[in-house]
């Protein structure tokens, strides 16, 4: 099962924005019949774009705005005017009658072109007006601005190692499609488990080198630990892996709102870890804990817990996972699938007849392996098994022509 988590941060931004007097009118070039255009962006103190409010041009100085401009929610305005030379006034959607946020003078509009002219409230000379109460507030507003911007450039860079963490582990998953697709359908089997390998191993190495320079970026996040866990154990360095897996449930445990499949996935993570070293009791404990933990993948965990037991050759362990699966979601056919196959090692050989004596629970779980998928890629086999131990096969099965 795949989780995808996404990670992001927001930017702090206010305006910090002077409501200045109206000054006193300016004599300027009456404007002549062809239009001109004027285009920019508001910038507040801070730096940022400035959203809302209007922009307008002025011929005296802003008693009297002759061409109004609307700022959109970027910051960005734009409009045609009267050829002249003006004062460039910013007023935000608050600024009481006959006062401005901000004047530019001299700006100048020439029939058919279209001038450029941002209203930058960063510059030195409208910061030199505010007063010493709005400097120190602007100052520790830009302070908290960087801090976002650094964090937010960080975890922008996360998310993209997290992208090529996402395709590796879909590469590894296909491993074996894409060693056959190189080597030819007619290769060995020997040389195209190896290639399969060879690509498993070189993903697993590229999520391992991104993901330790992630956690040592971002060690507070459990989800990159958790991928680091996940291509430790893929190198089998299971140690290691036990120990990431560990500290990203810590992490998230530790966290004001927990997630709660970071949780289940890296208790997963150790029970396969432990399923795959033979240490039952621990796997079991930990698949336990995982579908404790994310209650709505429960029954993909403890599925998970029975495949790889059932890979492993670990019949009881196999076949009691899949009792427990069961229990969760009897609707999956390799459930009983499973469970049969475990239980079938306890099966004993009657001297007279010479003809397999099958446990009743394994007969009753191929039986229901039947029931579900009478079709089903092991169909054959169940029931194969079934007919040599001298039971009745289920009636929906069909035994292919």
């Amino acid at each position: 099962m795949k989780h995808t988590f996404s990670l992001w941060l927001g930017l702090t931004a206010a305006s910090g924005l002077l409501a200045l007097a109206i000054p006193s009118a300016l004599s300027q070039t009456p404007p002549a019949a062809n239009m001109g255009k004027i285009h920019g962006r508001v910038i507040n103190p801070t730096g940022q774009p400035q959203g809302g409010g209007t922009e307008s041009l002025s011929f005296d100085g802003g008693h009297t705005l002759d061409f109004t401009f609307p700022v959109d929610a970027t910051g960005n305005f734009a409009g045609e005017a009267k050829p002249g030379t003006y004062s460039l006034v910013y007023r935000a959607p608050d600024t009481p009658p006959g006062q401005m946020v901000d004047q530019i003078r001299g700006v100048k509009i020439i029939a058919g072109q279209d001038l450029e002219q941002d209203d930058d409230m960063s510059r030195q000379e409208y910061i030199d007006k505010m007063p010493e109460d709005q400097k120190k507030q602007l100052e520790e507003l830009k302070k908290v601005n960087a801090e976002a911007l650094k964090a937010n450039a960080l975890i922008a860079n996360l998310n993209a190692d997290l992208k090529i963490v996402s395709q590796d582990k879909k590469d590894i998953d296909s491993a074996v499609a894409t060693a056959t697709q190189t080597l030819g359908a007619g290769a060995a089997k020997a040389d195209i488990a190896a290639k399969a390998d060879e690509i498993k191993t070189a993903k697993y190495t590229d999520i391992q080198s991104l993901m330790t320079k992630d956690t040592t970026a971002k060690p507070d996040e459990a989800l990159l630990w958790n991928n680091l866990a996940y291509a430790q154990a893929g190198l089998k360095d299971y140690d290691d892996a036990i120990t990431t897996y560990k500290k990203a449930i810590d992490l998230e445990t530790a966290s004001k709102k927990p997630r709660l499949p970071v949780i289940g996935v890296a208790n997963e993570g150790l029970g396969e870890i432990y399923a795959r070293t033979g240490k039952v009791p621990e796997a079991n404990a930990a698949f336990d804990a995982a579908a404790k933990a994310d209650p709505a993948s429960a029954p993909l965990y403890l599925r998970n817990e029975a495949v790889i037991f059932y890979q492993e050759n670990n019949n009881a362990a196999e076949a009691a996972a899949a009792d427990e699966a069961i229990k969760i979601d009897p609707t999956q056919p390799i459930l009983y699938y499973i469970k049969g196959q475990g239980l079938i090692a306890n099966a004993t050989v009657d001297p007279k007849t010479n003809r397999i004596v099958l446990p009743p629970d394994c007969v009753a779980a191929y039986q229901k392996y039947l029931e579900l998928a009478p079709t089903g890629p092991y169909a054959a086999e169940v029931a194969g098994i079934l007919q040599q131990a001298g039971e009745k096969v289920s009636s929906s099965y069909k035994a292919p022509k």
